[in-house]
């Protein structure tokens, strides 16, 4: 007897399995309706690890712990790997799974964006694994013929079978065989369709996995799972906190309706093609005249300067806002996938990061990795109205960046990454996201998209102007009169410009 078969002789948790798994191996994302649901459908699988000692039987509780709210139940179709598999074959693996059975993925949304990628604490707390009751044998079953079903306090809420998955079951054996062994024991876990939501304490959540079409139609029974509240405090000298947005909220519960939040403000309109060629050839000094005409005085963004001379940067804003560095603020909330690392993974095509950093030079709020991040993402540019890390090898990556200048300090000496696409102040100037930014040598300002067309041919038109007002002094005339025009040069202007008769 081999010492995890006798561990699942002894452990109760372990009483549905062939033996204490090596290893837990999650599957990030596989169903097509879940990806519908989130929005983004991966071209390839992507995994992480949950520890063994996350396993739990039926008829097991869950702890949510105190001060969280977002314990997240999703169902899914366990694989158990039977014999070793490495660099095997997609028509081969499935001979290396020896069972199926259900289990529930537990995560939990508050700690998730500090463990973005790893899971290791969102969804690798004890009891967070449940498997079983009972094991399907894998040779009685067609692998794209399996249902999973949950249930939340008796009403079905995830139904879907594997002939939806975005990858085939063996494709998940077969692609891990060619980074590692699976080995006798282990268990893979194949995602959750649409239906995953959160759980309350009191709330009874039910798995079940089966192969309606085959003979005898087998089934794995209800895993069964009961939630209750924890009551120990995390302690804050020891680790990152727990923090929810409601991005996480949205996550965590499948939409915004049912975490009880507003619908999500329409996108703000990208700029087109071609009011975005206007912008590129209006001078920022043409803008800010254009907008101080229409009531518009405060929206330059000051003390902020190009890298480099003659760059021109135009694109809509996406915000990121830090906040003065407090030393338990920033173990919540600046190691992790925080808000700034956020901000640079999530920016769009021709937007441009925005950064409030109250003016505060004494830090830096990007370097050349971020740089790098945000030029690979075809970013606009950015503007920092505080301090670049890096700042020649920043300048050579060829981004657009307007800033206070160079420091060499990391993030948090004077910041905390606190939000992204909220309201900031950057130099001066409130900046909304989806605001058109304009820079040049001249500096950096604000421009209400609504108005951006508008503005941008004004500028345009005052261009022309000026030029010829520069030609009539060139010539010799006195600016008395000429700048502004006079009437009387007006009606010059308009005549030279072809708009009255002779």
């Amino acid at each position: 007897m081999t010492k995890g078969e006798n561990a699942s002789m002894t452990d109760p948790r372990f009483a549905a399995l062939p033996t204490a798994p090596g290893k837990i191996i999650a599957i990030h994302l596989s169903y097509e309706s879940r990806a519908a649901q989130r929005g983004r459908r991966p071209a390839a699988p992507s995994y992480f690890f949950k520890p063994a000692s996350s396993v739990a039987s039926s008829g097991a509780q869950i702890e949510r712990p105190f001060g969280t709210e977002l314990l997240a139940f999703e169902g899914e179709i366990a694989l158990i790997i039977g014999t070793p598999a490495r660099n095997v074959s997609i028509e081969d693996a499935w001979s290396h799974v020896a069972w199926v059975t259900a289990t529930n993925d537990w995560g939990l949304y508050d700690l998730r964006d500090n463990d973005k990628g790893s899971n290791v604490r969102n969804k690798g707390r004890d009891g967070y694994t449940p498997v079983g009751p009972k094991l399907i044998d894998a040779r009685r079953v067609d692998p794209s013929a399996l249902r999973v079903r949950t249930w939340h306090n008796g009403q079905l809420v995830q139904d879907d079978t594997t002939a939806d998955l975005i990858f085939p079951l063996a494709q998940f054996v077969a692609d891990l065989s060619q980074h590692l062994t699976l080995e006798a024991g282990d268990i893979v876990l194949t995602g959750t369709p649409a239906g995953s939501s959160v759980a309350q304490p009191g709330d009874v959540i039910e798995v079940e996995v089966d192969a309606p079409v085959a003979d005898g139609a087998p089934t794995s029974g209800r895993l069964v799972t009961t939630v209750v509240a924890g009551s120990r405090c995390f302690d804050p000298e020891l680790g990152s906190l727990p923090s929810v947005d409601d991005r996480q909220r949205e996550e965590a519960w499948g939409s915004r309706a049912a975490a009880n939040l507003p619908a999500a403000e329409p996108a703000a309109p990208a700029l087109s093609p071609e009011v975005r060629a206007k912008l590129l050839e209006a001078p920022v000094a043409g803008l800010s005249q254009a907008l101080r005409k229409r009531g518009l005085d405060n929206v330059s963004i000051d003390g902020v300067r190009p890298m480099h001379q003659a760059t021109k940067l135009v694109g809509t804003a996406k915000t990121l806002r830090f906040v003065p560095n407090r030393e338990d603020l920033f173990r919540s909330h600046g190691g992790g996938y925080n808000a700034q690392k956020r901000a640079f993974d999530s920016v769009s095509p021709g937007e441009v990061i925005v950064i409030e950093a109250r003016g505060e030079r004494g830090s830096g709020t990007l370097g050349d990795v971020l740089a790098l991040r945000a030029k690979a993402r075809n970013a606009a540019g950015i503007v920092t109205d505080g301090g670049v890390r890096d700042f020649a090898t920043v300048a050579e990556i060829g981004i657009p960046v307007f800033s206070q200048g160079g420091h060499p300090a990391v993030l948090g000496r004077k910041h905390v990454p606190w939000d992204i696409d909220v309201a900031i102040a950057c130099g001066g100037a409130t900046v909304l996201p989806g605001d058109v930014i304009v820079g040049d040598d001249d500096g950096v300002i604000v421009i209400p998209a609504a108005l951006a067309e508008e503005v941008a041919d004004a500028a345009l038109a005052q261009e022309v102007e000026d030029a010829w007002v520069a030609e009539q002094v060139a010539a010799g005339h006195p600016v008395d009169g000429l700048f502004p025009m006079n009437a009387a040069w007006r009606a010059r202007y308009e005549q030279a410009r072809g708009n009255v008769e002779d």
